[in-house]
């Protein structure tokens, strides 16, 4: 953890080496590969002295995934996919991540690899980069839901589970949260299928349609944090109604959509909620917008922790870098909070996220007849 904090360019095995005395690049590469530790318990020792000291116990768990670009197709996991951190397909390693964030700190839960199919089903590269043999092919939202899942074991406190519209296109996923009887705010795609009434039969009209049909008078400009350029905003509006799944039944749930307001670019999205009839838009908006605070920890943890640049090819290795990069990681988060104590407030702290003290409070609706 002493070799990731100082300001360097690179955080490989060489400059870690020169940071801390009396370690050499083998004995680090050694450490993440050969030596017998077990970094499972290291990161649950972790993850709870993170729940004790930088919850407040009104979070949210975000699940999303990072990419990272990297040559070659030795290291595991390495493919050409698209990334959405790199904005395009590239040849990279995709990770999967879970991380808490409540009105204290934000900060990483687990992490886990993605392995394309072609990793996951061929032996020779398994058996070449150490991956478990029982471990089989998984999609991106199944590893999702089994961080979820170690979240809970580990007593994370969260009152709900936010994703984006890659795992909202899943219908397993969105299944998944359901069975294990989870709140969730995730985003959908305009595509996604709802119906209006409970009792109709057939899958019901696309998001994008349901909610053109609402009056535009019906949504309110939610703002919810104040951003380098000033109050981040959006036109909201909330709908009651039925998710279709690929079974036949009938999810009851709200439809969230925004779009840009005036003097913004035109953008519209698209998110579903299991959420209570009693939720009002401004809660559901303000956990749609949740999920941005997954995006310092991936910048971070690659920009400055050098989580991108592991030069091992082995699953332990790759699994164990990214557990010391998150313990040093927590140790950025405990000097903030040490900072904000040190300079107290008047008044009572308020949470980032929540939405602007004079935001227009809105009112979630009915679908339209």
């Amino acid at each position: 953890m002493t070799g990731l904090l100082p300001e360097r360019p690179n955080k490989n095995g060489d400059t870690i080496a020169q940071a801390v005395p009396g370690t050499s690049e083998q004995r680090w590469q050694a450490f993440l590969t050969n030596m017998q530790w077990d970094e499972a318990a290291l990161n649950r020792q972790r993850v709870q002295k993170m729940s004790a000291e930088a919850t407040v116990g009104d979070g949210v768990l975000v699940l999303d995934d990072t990419g990272f670009a990297k040559q070659g197709q030795a290291a595991v996991g390495v493919a050409r996919q698209d990334s959405g951190t790199l904005g395009k397909v590239g040849n990279c390693p995709l990770a999967v991540t879970c991380c808490d964030s409540d009105a204290r700190a934000s900060w990483p839960v687990a992490v886990r690899l993605y392995l394309p199919r072609a990793w996951a089903e061929e032996p020779h590269r398994r058996e070449k980069a150490h991956r478990p043999v029982e471990m089989v092919f998984q999609t991106k939202p199944a590893i999702a839901l089994r961080l979820r899942d170690q979240a809970c074991a580990w007593g994370v406190p969260h009152r709900c589970v936010v994703a984006d519209a890659d795992d909202g296109a899943n219908p397993n996923f969105l299944a998944g949260l359901e069975r294990r009887q989870e709140r969730y705010v995730v985003g959908v795609r305009a595509d996604f299928r709802v119906s209006p009434q409970r009792s109709a039969m057939s899958p019901g009209p696309r998001a994008d349609h349901l909610l053109r049909a609402v009056p535009r008078g019906q949504g309110r400009t939610i703002r919810w944090r104040h951003g380098a350029t000033g109050w981040l905003r959006k036109q909201c509006v909330a709908v009651r109604c039925w998710r279709v799944t690929s079974a036949g039944q009938r999810q009851v749930g709200w439809l969230v959509g925004e779009r840009a307001t005036r003097g913004q670019a035109e953008e519209r999205k698209y998110a579903w909620s299991n959420r209570s009839a009693a939720a009002t838009l401004e809660e559901l908006a303000g956990d749609v917008h949740r999920r941005s605070a997954v995006e310092p920890f991936h910048e971070e943890a690659t920009g400055e922790l050098g989580w991108d640049q592991y030069q091992g090819r082995l699953w332990p290795g790759i699994h164990r870098h990214a557990v010391t990069v998150m313990l040093a990681y927590r140790f950025l988060v405990w000097l903030e909070l040490r900072q904000r104590r040190a300079v107290p407030r008047r008044g009572r702290p308020r949470d980032p996220f929540a939405p602007a003290p004079r935001s227009t409070a809105g009112h979630a609706t009915r679908p339209p007849s």
